[in-house]
Protein backbone atom coordinates (compact mmCIF):
# COMPACT_ATOMS: atom_id res chain seq x y z
CA UNK A 1 0.00 0.00 0.00
CA UNK A 2 2.69 2.64 1.02
CA UNK A 3 4.40 1.84 -2.47
CA UNK A 4 0.96 2.78 -4.39
CA UNK A 5 0.30 5.45 -2.80
CA UNK A 6 3.65 6.88 -3.55
CA UNK A 7 2.87 6.04 -7.19
CA UNK A 8 -0.43 7.64 -6.95
CA UNK A 9 1.36 10.99 -5.74
CA UNK A 10 3.57 10.86 -8.17
CA UNK A 11 1.44 10.68 -10.90
CA UNK A 12 -0.63 14.11 -9.76
CA UNK A 13 2.25 15.52 -9.49
CA UNK A 14 3.53 14.83 -13.05
CA UNK A 15 -0.34 15.84 -14.12
CA UNK A 16 -0.12 18.89 -11.76
CA UNK A 17 3.51 19.76 -13.61
CA UNK A 18 1.58 19.22 -17.37
CA UNK A 19 -1.32 21.04 -16.61
CA UNK A 20 0.65 23.95 -15.53
CA UNK A 21 2.77 23.92 -18.27
CA UNK A 22 0.17 23.94 -20.60
CA UNK A 23 -1.42 26.76 -18.82
CA UNK A 24 1.91 28.58 -19.14
CA UNK A 25 2.50 28.12 -23.15
CA UNK A 26 -1.00 29.05 -23.50
CA UNK A 27 -0.31 32.25 -21.55
CA UNK A 28 2.93 32.91 -23.46
CA UNK A 29 0.66 32.61 -26.96
CA UNK A 30 -1.57 34.79 -25.88
CA UNK A 31 0.79 37.24 -24.82
CA UNK A 32 2.45 36.97 -28.24
CA UNK A 33 -0.91 37.46 -29.80
CA UNK A 34 -2.05 40.15 -27.90
CA UNK A 35 1.58 41.99 -28.34
CA UNK A 36 1.00 41.89 -32.24
CA UNK A 37 -2.22 42.81 -31.94
CA UNK A 38 -1.85 46.19 -30.12
CA UNK A 39 1.31 46.69 -32.64
CA UNK A 40 -0.55 46.70 -35.09
CA UNK A 41 -3.00 48.95 -33.99
CA UNK A 42 -0.34 51.57 -32.90
CA UNK A 43 1.20 50.61 -37.20
CA UNK A 44 -2.44 51.61 -38.32
CA UNK A 45 -2.70 54.48 -35.81
CA UNK A 46 0.62 56.04 -37.11
CA UNK A 47 1.42 58.95 -39.15
CA UNK A 48 0.64 58.66 -42.83
CA UNK A 49 2.55 60.01 -45.93
CA UNK A 50 1.72 63.43 -47.10
CA UNK A 51 -0.70 63.62 -49.84
CA UNK A 52 0.64 66.03 -53.18
CA UNK A 53 -0.42 66.45 -56.63
CA UNK A 54 2.45 65.57 -58.46
CA UNK A 55 4.57 62.20 -58.98
CA UNK A 56 6.55 60.26 -56.08
CA UNK A 57 9.98 59.60 -55.60
CA UNK A 58 11.64 57.56 -58.57
CA UNK A 59 12.00 54.02 -57.42
CA UNK A 60 15.02 53.16 -56.71
CA UNK A 61 16.04 56.77 -56.49
CA UNK A 62 19.87 55.65 -55.17
CA UNK A 63 20.25 53.19 -57.80
CA UNK A 64 19.82 55.61 -61.05
CA UNK A 65 21.75 58.73 -59.49
CA UNK A 66 24.66 56.68 -58.68
CA UNK A 67 24.30 55.21 -61.87
CA UNK A 68 24.11 58.22 -63.21
CA UNK A 69 27.12 59.76 -61.85
CA UNK A 70 29.66 56.98 -62.32
CA UNK A 71 28.47 56.64 -66.05
CA UNK A 72 29.19 60.58 -65.87
CA UNK A 73 32.84 60.37 -64.57
CA UNK A 74 33.98 57.23 -65.98
CA UNK A 75 32.77 57.34 -69.08
CA UNK A 76 31.56 60.89 -70.50
CA UNK A 77 33.77 63.03 -68.16
CA UNK A 78 36.72 60.86 -67.45
CA UNK A 79 38.61 63.93 -65.95
CA UNK A 80 36.02 64.64 -63.28
CA UNK A 81 36.97 60.67 -62.17
CA UNK A 82 37.91 62.63 -58.34
CA UNK A 83 34.40 63.13 -58.04
CA UNK A 84 32.54 60.68 -54.94
CA UNK A 85 29.57 59.64 -56.51
CA UNK A 86 28.45 57.95 -53.05
CA UNK A 87 29.28 60.97 -51.24
CA UNK A 88 27.03 63.17 -53.63
CA UNK A 89 24.43 60.62 -53.47
CA UNK A 90 24.76 60.71 -49.62
CA UNK A 91 24.43 64.69 -49.78
CA UNK A 92 20.97 64.47 -51.97
CA UNK A 93 19.44 62.29 -49.74
CA UNK A 94 20.38 64.37 -46.68
CA UNK A 95 18.83 67.40 -48.58
CA UNK A 96 15.19 65.87 -48.34
CA UNK A 97 14.75 62.83 -46.63
CA UNK A 98 12.72 62.92 -43.63
CA UNK A 99 11.75 66.20 -44.46
CA UNK A 100 8.11 68.18 -44.86
CA UNK A 101 8.89 68.83 -48.44
CA UNK A 102 7.57 72.54 -48.62
CA UNK A 103 10.15 73.49 -46.26
CA UNK A 104 13.50 72.44 -48.45
CA UNK A 105 16.13 75.75 -48.43
CA UNK A 106 19.34 76.39 -50.23
CA UNK A 107 20.90 75.46 -47.46
CA UNK A 108 20.02 71.55 -47.62
CA UNK A 109 21.47 71.54 -50.77
CA UNK A 110 24.76 73.64 -50.82
CA UNK A 111 26.74 70.47 -49.71
CA UNK A 112 25.50 69.03 -53.18
CA UNK A 113 26.14 71.71 -54.85
CA UNK A 114 29.72 72.25 -53.69
CA UNK A 115 30.28 68.33 -54.33
CA UNK A 116 29.63 68.28 -57.92
CA UNK A 117 30.00 71.18 -58.86
CA UNK A 118 32.83 71.73 -61.92
CA UNK A 119 34.06 74.29 -64.39
CA UNK A 120 32.21 74.97 -67.68
CA UNK A 121 34.21 75.53 -70.82
CA UNK A 122 34.18 78.92 -71.75
CA UNK A 123 31.80 79.31 -75.20
CA UNK A 124 30.17 76.49 -74.37
CA UNK A 125 27.11 77.66 -72.31
CA UNK A 126 23.54 77.27 -73.74
CA UNK A 127 20.36 78.20 -71.96
CA UNK A 128 17.10 77.60 -73.31
CA UNK A 129 13.39 78.17 -72.41
CA UNK A 130 10.58 76.17 -73.56
CA UNK A 131 12.99 74.39 -76.13
CA UNK A 132 13.97 71.65 -73.81
CA UNK A 133 13.81 68.48 -76.40
CA UNK A 134 15.21 71.16 -79.58
CA UNK A 135 18.33 72.02 -76.73
CA UNK A 136 18.93 68.76 -75.63
CA UNK A 137 18.98 67.27 -79.15
CA UNK A 138 21.42 69.57 -80.24
CA UNK A 139 23.98 69.00 -77.50
CA UNK A 140 23.78 65.31 -77.83
CA UNK A 141 24.62 65.52 -81.65
CA UNK A 142 26.97 68.96 -81.24
CA UNK A 143 29.37 68.60 -78.22
CA UNK A 144 30.50 72.35 -78.96
CA UNK A 145 27.34 73.41 -76.13
CA UNK A 146 26.47 72.22 -72.80
CA UNK A 147 23.17 72.47 -71.11
CA UNK A 148 22.28 72.74 -67.62
CA UNK A 149 21.37 68.86 -68.07
CA UNK A 150 24.79 68.20 -69.98
CA UNK A 151 26.12 69.30 -66.49
CA UNK A 152 26.91 66.22 -63.54
CA UNK A 153 24.30 67.90 -61.23
CA UNK A 154 21.93 68.15 -64.51
CA UNK A 155 22.33 64.99 -65.78
CA UNK A 156 21.87 63.10 -62.57
CA UNK A 157 18.49 64.77 -61.97
CA UNK A 158 17.06 65.21 -65.39
CA UNK A 159 13.80 63.78 -65.57
CA UNK A 160 14.11 62.45 -61.48
CA UNK A 161 11.48 63.36 -58.51
CA UNK A 162 12.35 62.95 -54.94
CA UNK A 163 10.21 64.39 -52.02
CA UNK A 164 10.56 63.34 -48.34
CA UNK A 165 8.43 62.57 -45.48
CA UNK A 166 8.88 63.40 -41.66
CA UNK A 167 7.36 59.92 -41.15
CA UNK A 168 9.21 56.26 -41.96
CA UNK A 169 10.66 55.60 -44.32
CA UNK A 170 11.16 59.18 -44.75
CA UNK A 171 10.53 58.70 -48.31
CA UNK A 172 7.27 59.93 -50.29
CA UNK A 173 7.31 57.20 -53.65
CA UNK A 174 3.72 57.83 -53.54
CA UNK A 175 3.97 61.84 -54.13
CA UNK A 176 5.66 65.15 -54.40
CA UNK A 177 4.19 68.91 -54.37
CA UNK A 178 3.81 70.57 -57.67
CA UNK A 179 5.50 74.15 -57.50
CA UNK A 180 1.44 75.57 -57.27
CA UNK A 181 1.48 73.82 -54.11
CA UNK A 182 4.45 75.08 -52.07
CA UNK A 183 7.44 76.95 -54.04
CA UNK A 184 10.01 75.73 -51.53
CA UNK A 185 9.81 72.15 -52.36
CA UNK A 186 12.82 69.69 -53.26
CA UNK A 187 12.52 69.88 -57.03
CA UNK A 188 12.52 73.65 -57.62
CA UNK A 189 15.14 74.59 -55.04
CA UNK A 190 17.23 72.54 -56.56
CA UNK A 191 16.74 73.40 -59.97
CA UNK A 192 16.88 77.28 -58.88
CA UNK A 193 20.08 76.55 -57.37
CA UNK A 194 21.75 74.55 -60.01
CA UNK A 195 20.88 76.97 -62.72
CA UNK A 196 22.11 80.21 -60.57
CA UNK A 197 25.73 77.77 -60.36
CA UNK A 198 25.04 77.25 -63.86
CA UNK A 199 25.11 80.48 -65.14
CA UNK A 200 27.69 82.08 -62.46
CA UNK A 201 30.36 79.24 -64.32
CA UNK A 202 29.06 80.57 -67.98
CA UNK A 203 32.38 82.60 -69.61
CA UNK A 204 32.72 84.00 -72.92
CA UNK A 205 29.86 83.91 -75.74
CA UNK A 206 27.00 82.35 -74.43
CA UNK A 207 23.84 81.09 -76.26
CA UNK A 208 20.30 81.41 -75.28
CA UNK A 209 17.78 79.34 -76.94
CA UNK A 210 14.03 79.87 -77.39
CA UNK A 211 11.29 79.23 -78.74
CA UNK A 212 9.49 82.05 -81.11
CA UNK A 213 6.10 79.98 -82.01
CA UNK A 214 5.04 80.90 -78.53
CA UNK A 215 2.04 83.31 -78.45
CA UNK A 216 2.43 84.71 -75.06
CA UNK A 217 6.46 85.49 -76.01
CA UNK A 218 9.74 83.99 -76.31
CA UNK A 219 10.85 85.58 -73.37
CA UNK A 220 9.15 85.43 -70.10
CA UNK A 221 10.56 86.98 -66.88
CA UNK A 222 8.59 83.82 -64.95
CA UNK A 223 11.10 81.24 -66.34
CA UNK A 224 14.37 79.96 -64.74
CA UNK A 225 16.29 81.28 -67.24
CA UNK A 226 14.14 84.77 -66.99
CA UNK A 227 14.04 85.17 -63.02
CA UNK A 228 17.99 83.33 -62.11
CA UNK A 229 20.15 82.82 -65.08
CA UNK A 230 19.56 85.74 -66.74
CA UNK A 231 20.66 87.59 -63.22
CA UNK A 232 23.99 85.44 -62.61
CA UNK A 233 25.55 86.04 -65.87
CA UNK A 234 28.75 87.68 -64.66
CA UNK A 235 29.42 90.84 -67.02
CA UNK A 236 32.97 90.22 -66.25
CA UNK A 237 33.62 87.23 -67.72
CA UNK A 238 30.93 86.86 -70.80
CA UNK A 239 31.38 89.01 -73.17
CA UNK A 240 28.54 88.67 -75.63
CA UNK A 241 24.92 86.78 -75.26
CA UNK A 242 23.52 85.50 -78.60
CA UNK A 243 20.12 84.38 -79.08
CA UNK A 244 18.77 81.95 -81.54
CA UNK A 245 14.75 82.29 -81.88
CA UNK A 246 13.79 79.35 -82.95
CA UNK A 247 10.56 79.25 -85.05
CA UNK A 248 8.48 75.25 -86.22
CA UNK A 249 8.80 75.15 -89.58
CA UNK A 250 5.55 75.59 -91.54
CA UNK A 251 3.90 76.58 -88.00
CA UNK A 252 3.50 80.14 -86.47
CA UNK A 253 6.02 82.86 -86.33
CA UNK A 254 4.71 84.62 -83.26
CA UNK A 255 7.76 86.31 -82.89
CA UNK A 256 10.95 87.71 -84.13
CA UNK A 257 14.30 89.03 -83.37
CA UNK A 258 12.11 92.83 -83.35
CA UNK A 259 9.43 91.19 -81.24
CA UNK A 260 8.09 92.85 -77.79
CA UNK A 261 9.54 90.21 -75.59
CA UNK A 262 12.91 89.78 -77.13
CA UNK A 263 13.09 93.94 -76.54
CA UNK A 264 12.26 92.90 -73.44
CA UNK A 265 14.79 90.65 -73.11
CA UNK A 266 17.43 92.81 -74.82
CA UNK A 267 16.71 95.67 -72.64
CA UNK A 268 17.72 94.13 -69.45
CA UNK A 269 21.13 92.15 -71.00
CA UNK A 270 22.22 95.89 -72.26
CA UNK A 271 21.74 97.40 -68.70
CA UNK A 272 24.13 94.81 -67.59
CA UNK A 273 26.66 95.50 -70.14
CA UNK A 274 26.28 92.76 -72.30
CA UNK A 275 26.74 92.55 -76.20
CA UNK A 276 23.85 90.93 -78.08
CA UNK A 277 22.90 89.30 -81.15
CA UNK A 278 19.86 87.42 -82.24
CA UNK A 279 18.96 85.39 -85.03
CA UNK A 280 15.58 83.72 -86.38
CA UNK A 281 15.92 79.94 -87.11
CA UNK A 282 13.70 77.35 -88.34
CA UNK A 283 13.33 73.97 -87.43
Amino acid sequence: MPFQQRGSARTRQRTVLLVGMVVLLAALVLAVVLASVLTHGKQEAGPKMLRWKDRGTTKNLQEVVLGRCYSYVMARYPELGDKDCLKIWESLKHAFIYKNPCNITSEDYQPLMELASHPIPCNKSLFWSKTSDLAHRYTKSNQNFLTLEDTLLGYMADRVSWCGDPSAPGINYESCPKRSECESNPSSVFWKMASKMFAEAACGVVQVMLNGSIEAGAFRSSSIFGSIEIFNLNPDKVSAVHIWLMHDIGGPQSESCSGYSIKRLTSILEERNFKITCEDNYR
